[in-house]
């Protein structure tokens, strides 16, 4: 399933919502439309940040193409332990653990009992924000 992608017009994007750029699942976060010419329809450029890499990405097409887009699915995971910039989590729903590399805004913040948002997109994962502090 985390490795679905759907179609979508580009006209139904918007920003804080997920398109894929280069076969990268990115997140939006702006969308400039230019006005219809004598010779065509209007054009959306869409700039985008890579989830996983953290890269700006550029997409222009026509506002009445289709684009595709990434199905994202979020999950809530523990930290089980943490040892350098790797945390084994398990996961709430499945109990199955697993390793992530810790994001570097994360590196110091995350602690062994903390909840956090996991997100998995075309089969890989990354640890999004914590969501619950350790006890």
């Amino acid at each position: 399933m985390s490795g679905e992608i759907s179609l979508a017009s580009m006209k139904e994007l918007k920003i804080g919502r997920f398109v894929l750029i280069d076969d990268i699942p990115c997140k939006v976060v702006e969308i400039d439309v230019s006005s219809p010419g004598k010779h065509g329809s209007s054009k959306m450029r869409v700039t985008a940040i890579g989830i996983f890499d953290g890269q700006k990405k550029t997409l222009l097409k026509p506002s009445d193409s289709d684009v595709q887009v990434p199905v994202i699915t979020k999950s809530k995971s523990q930290v089980v332990s943490v040892t350098n910039n790797t945390a084994q989590l398990m996961d709430l729903d499945t109990y199955n653990v697993f390793e992530l590399a810790i994001p570097q805004e994360l590196l110091n913040k995350l602690k062994p009992g903390n909840e956090v948002e996991v997100i998995e997109a075309m089969n890989r994962k990354i640890i999004n924000k914590i969501v619950g502090e350790a006890k």
